[in-house]
């Protein structure tokens, strides 16, 4: 079934959701399966749920992520630095969180804090 205007989620998940992915919602480009849902979904105002793994969190990626904090019906699953010895530039989300970040999206609120410490 397609996702379209008869509103089938109630949220949309992408875990994870990679740097590239990232990128291309930030931007607005709709050229995968991914991406046509997400844009589809969020056309029919419904909560989008983040999940960030990405090794060029900090680098790259960081931009996307800035511009997609502030949207409307968008939130992220908390996430935090991956190894911040071997891996410095990497965030991925804490997975662990996605049921109760699903549940804070539903309800039209970020889950809380937002970047983990390590």
């Amino acid at each position: 079934e397609p996702i379209g205007p008869q509103q089938l989620l109630d949220l949309l998940i992408i875990a994870p959701c990679t740097g590239n992915t990232l990128g291309k919602l930030a931007a607005g480009v709709t050229d995968t399966c991914v991406t046509m849902a997400a844009k589809a979904h969020l056309r029919n105002c419904r909560p989008l749920l983040i999940a960030p793994s990405t090794n060029d969190g900090l680098t790259a990626s960081a931009a996307s992520i800035g511009a997609l904090l502030p949207r409307r019906y968008i939130y992220f699953v908390p996430f935090g630095q991956d190894d911040f010895e071997t891996k410095p530039a990497s965030l991925v989300a804490d997975f662990s969180l996605v049921a109760d970040a699903a549940q804070a999206a539903l309800e039209g609120r970020q889950l809380q804090p937002v970047l983990l410490g390590n």
